[in-house]
């Protein structure tokens, strides 16, 4: 396989890199993660422990993607985005000891299909950013985020659609939602999780 790792990158031997993946100056890449073909690492990057990451993946200068966070096919992940996997971080326990990994459970980051994460965002683990999705810059994500969603602020709330060009969809008089770019059109709908969540699904 071809893939281009920069002098100055550090990518531990288990690491496996899928072809046409570059990885630049002064990121990190862990033990055992996986990254698929054609993904660009940029720099300063880091990337977890047996982190899981999928083909045509992007991570922006100094992004954070902490173990064991998944991101599936097509994710962008912006500058100085972090990824978490603490729910309840401490440096000590009760009686001020120094925690170790034994010391506590690594919870994780699903980033579906085609999500973006913009700039300096944060996803509170453990949490699912869903397909197609887009978190506004600075947000601060800590409950789940259904496909198509455009989520923004702290904590993040859903303010709007996207569709998979990454336009905010506009609704039209029948009440599905339309893509100003390429017209694909979407509908919505009530989760079916008893949840009471709106869902965003494309129209056949």
């Amino acid at each position: 396989m071809s893939h281009r790792i920069t002098p100055s990158a550090q990518v531990d031997p288990s690491v496996e890199l899928g072809d046409g993946t570059t990885v630049w100056d002064l990121a990190q890449i862990r033990e055992d993660a996986r990254l698929g073909a054609g993904c660009i690492v940029g720099r300063g990057a880091y990337v977890g422990a047996g982190v899981r990451i999928g083909d045509n993946v992007k991570l922006q200068n100094h992004a954070l993607v902490y173990e064991p966070a998944v991101l599936e096919d097509g994710v962008f992940v912006g500058p100085a985005v972090v990824l978490t996997n603490d729910r309840e971080p401490r440096s000590v326990d009760p009686d001020g000891k120094l925690k170790r990994g034994a010391d506590w459970e690594a919870v994780g980051v699903h980033v579906a299909e085609g999500a973006s994460l913009g700039a300096r965002s944060v996803c509170v683990a453990p949490v699912r950013v869903g397909r197609w999705a887009m978190v506004a810059a600075g947000a601060v994500v800590t409950r789940d985020v259904p496909d198509f969603a455009l989520v923004a602020g702290v904590p993040a709330r859903r303010i709007g659609w996207v569709g998979r060009a990454g336009a905010r969809l506009t609704q039209r008089p029948d009440g599905t939602w339309e893509c100003p770019r390429t017209g694909a059109r979407y509908v919505e709908a009530a989760a079916g999780d008893g949840s009471g969540t709106t869902v965003l699904a494309e129209q056949g």
